[in-house]
C-alpha cells in the first residue's frame, strides 16, 4: 500500500519544561529518529515542527502556522508540504500517495502499530482510514493512516470555519469513515510528562 507520512514534532513540551520531545531518546535513538523508522515504507515524509537539524536525505520539513498552533494545524501544514512537492513532480511516481500516515513523534513504540494499521487497511480500502486504539480502548488520532483526499476535504472545510489553529484533532477527523484498529500494547503510549518518560524508559539526554 502506497502512503506518505506526516510526523508531528512541534509541540511546546510545556510539561517537560520546554525540552523538545523529538530530542528525547529511547534505546539509543531520538524519538524523532524512531518515528522516522516507524514510517518506513512511506513514499514521502514531512516532519512538522521547529527546525529539527540534520535529517536523512529526502525528508521534508514544514511548520504549522502560527507556530505551536496544535496538531490539527500541523497536519494541515504537513499536507500542504506534500501537495507542494507533488505539484513539482515530473512523473506519475511523484504524485501524492492515496494514503497518509499521521504520527506524533512522542510515541517511542509506535513502530509496532504501523504495520497493523497497514494490514487492516489493505482489506478495507473503501474506508477513509484507520485509527489506532490502545489496549485499554482509547483512540489515538495521532497514530493513524488516513485517505489523503479525505483529509484535504476536512482541512478545506475547517478553513471555511475559522481554520485549524488550536483546534481539536478529533474535530478535524470527526466526519471521516474510519476503522478503529486495536494495536499492540504500549504502541500508543506517549510522553507528556517526565513521569511518562520514566515509565517508558525515555531519557532526556541526546545519544
Amino acid at each position: 500500500m502506497d502512503f506518505d507520512a506526516v510526523i508531528l514534532a512541534g509541540g511546546k513540551s510545556s510539561r517537560l519544561g520546554g525540552v523538545p520531545k523529538a530530542q528525547l531518546t529511547y534505546d539509543g535513538a531520538t524519538l524523532l529518529e524512531r518515528a522516522l523508522a516507524a514510517a518506513y515504507g512511506a513514499a514521502r515524509v514531512v516532519v512538522v515542527g521547529p527546525d529539527p537539524g540534520t535529517l536523512p536525505y529526502g525528508i521534508m520539513t514544514a511548520r504549522e502556522d502560527p507556530p505551536f498552533a496544535g496538531p490539527a494545524a500541523a497536519i494541515e501544514a504537513g499536507l500542504l508540504a506534500l501537495e507542494k512537492h507533488a505539484r513539482q513532480g515530473l512523473s506519475a511516481r511523484e504524485t501524492s500517495a492515496l494514503w497518509v500516515l499521521v504520527m506524533a513523534c512522542d510515541m517511542p513504540l509506535a513502530g509496532a502499530a504501523v504495520p497493523v494499521l497497514v494490514r487492516e487497511l489493505a482489506g478495507h480500502e473503501e474506508t477513509e482510514g484507520a485509527m489506532a486504539v490502545s489496549a485499554d480502548g482509547r483512540k489515538q488520532p495521532l497514530l493513524g493512516i488516513y485517505r489523503f483526499s479525505a483529509l484535504q476535504r476536512e482541512v478545506l472545510a475547517a478553513g471555511e470555519q475559522g481554520g485549524l489553529a488550536n483546534a481539536a484533532v478529533f474535530r478535524l477527523l470527526a466526519r471521516l469513515d474510519l476503522l478503529a484498529v486495536p494495536v499492540p500494547a504500549g504502541s500508543t503510549d506517549d510522553v507528556d510528562t517526565w513521569d511518562d518518560a520514566a515509565a517508558l524508559g525515555v531519557d532526556g539526554d541526546l545519544p
